[in-house]
């Protein structure tokens, strides 16, 4: 937890007169500084504020730490609203009630929460419409979904951004904006 405080204190000092969008796209870009082994256990998390183990996690980890290094807890702001709207959002997982712990890592709640509270932005095939700051969603093969941030370093050859994510070789950055199936496009500032 002290190494997102002093990530958050550093993003913080460093992005004065930023705007929210260009803050987000460093942190997603500061997270793949650190070691993270794919580890899709479920977790028993603090609450509000709580994270999986440093050193661990998925794509959503990605998102909900990027996040938290900007102020927003999406554990807590998912939960709230699964907790009011639970209804609203996907029965996939079998869950008779909200559940603190996972509800945030899982792609499809977190499609719902930022269609209610962000903005959804058009799913197209031109790169120039995914900017720094962006959250996109895919599904992948044997019905997997996915989610990443677009940030602010382009791909080798100029026409794209590149995605913070992690598929399982960590948190990386990595050309791969149109290797899957897009899903969802979405701003989400708070």
């Amino acid at each position: 937890m002290k190494k997102y405080i002093l990530i958050f204190v550093l993003i913080s000092i460093t992005s004065f007169g930023q705007n929210f969008s260009t803050k987000l796209s460093n942190a997603a870009i500061n997270l793949t500084k650190d070691k993270v082994v794919y580890d899709p256990t479920y977790f028993v998390l603090k609450y509000p504020n709580g994270d999986v183990p440093a050193g661990k996690g998925v794509c959503t980890d990605v998102v909900i730490r990027a996040y938290r290094a900007l102020g927003i807890d999406l554990q807590k702001e998912v939960h709230e609203d699964m907790a009011k709207n639970f209804s609203n959002y996907p029965k996939k997982w079998g869950l008779k009630r909200p559940d603190k712990n996972i509800d945030h890592r899982r792609v499809p709640n977190l499609m719902v929460f930022f269609s209610k509270f962000g903005k959804v932005k058009p799913i197209t095939n031109d790169a120039k419409d995914y900017i720094p700051g962006d959250i996109v969603t895919w599904d992948l093969p044997k019905n997997l979904t996915h989610i990443g941030i677009v940030v602010n370093q382009k791909s080798a050859d100029g026409k794209r951004y590149l995605i913070s994510h992690n598929i399982g070789a960590g948190q990386v950055l990595q050309d791969c904006l149109f290797d899957w199936t897009i899903t969802g496009h979405y701003i989400y500032q708070k």
